[in-house]
């Protein structure tokens, strides 16, 4: 039995980063492929032991030997599944530091005629309530090692209206939402909480759209890019922000206007 397969784990391989997480315990959500992967690799190089976790068990685990971490197969839509992956991460590496919930899919379905309530709950129960589960299961193994950093994969769907597909701009602008709110609630207890907001980026999700982008020479943002973006926002010292990632320009904080405040009594 491999560490991969929950076995004993194996010898830690060196990361070829510069070690600025190095000691520090990250749990990798919808970590198989795409983002996810590109993310474990990069928390390993900086020297995190990483628990991969997915419903792709053969790219789980792939990918959990490439970083020397742990594979743990998880529907991120499930409470109970998310406290299992927090408990599975506790017990392997004694606690945990950072988290990056990462897992979504695609919506597959609109509001009127093509409305599919069995895809609708899928999108939001991966894209949204694997947010919320995930971060109500990793809060108290955060505020054991005296906080912590969350890290939730929104996009560019969350700051921006999308006709195309408002029910994934819906889940997502929910997770901006949450990103921003949190953030600033969690302060106090030494936990950060920001989003990352990529465009188009390298992932399964982009797969039916990119005879679309290649037409319209729209490039998809690199894997990697996201990761790097990951990685500046765990090692600086911000919280409820979301990054925005776009193809030509620097990663950095949206920038949202503040809402109106209240005006002059009315005159009735």
């Amino acid at each position: 039995m491999t560490a991969a397969e929950g076995g004993a784990a194996a010898p830690r391989r060196e990361p070829h980063g510069d070690g600025v997480l190095r000691g520090k315990v990250a749990i990798v959500t919808g970590a198989a492929s795409g983002l996810g992967r590109a993310t474990a690799l990069g928390l390993a190089r900086a020297g995190a032991h990483v628990v991969v976790a997915d419903l792709d068990a053969r790219g789980g685990r792939e990918v959990a030997d490439l970083v020397g971490g742990r594979f743990r197969a998880c529907d991120v839509s499930d409470l109970d599944a998310n406290r299992a992956l927090v408990e599975f991460t506790q017990e392997t590496y004694g606690g945990v530091d950072i988290a990056l919930l990462n897992a979504g899919v695609a919506t597959g379905c609109g509001v009127g005629e093509d409305f599919d309530p069995a895809r609708y709950r899928r999108a939001m129960g991966a894209n949204l309530d694997g947010v919320v589960f995930g971060t109500h299961a990793v809060l108290p193994a955060l505020r054991a090692r005296g906080g912590g950093s969350i890290v939730a994969t929104a996009s560019l769907a969350g700051l921006a209206a999308v006709p195309l597909d408002p029910l994934y701009a819906a889940n997502k602008h929910a997770v901006v939402g949450l990103a921003r709110s949190l953030g600033p609630a969690l302060a106090p207890e030494n936990v950060r909480f920001n989003a990352v907001c990529p465009g188009f980026a390298e992932s399964r999700i982009i797969d039916p759209l990119r005879g679309m982008l290649s037409e319209q020479g729209m490039p998809v943002i690199p894997a990697e890019t996201v990761a790097d973006t990951v990685l500046r926002i765990l090692t600086g010292d911000g919280t409820g922000e979301c990054w925005f990632i776009q193809p030509g320009r620097e990663p950095e904080p949206f920038r949202f206007r503040n809402v109106p405040g209240p005006g002059a009594p009315v005159a009735v």
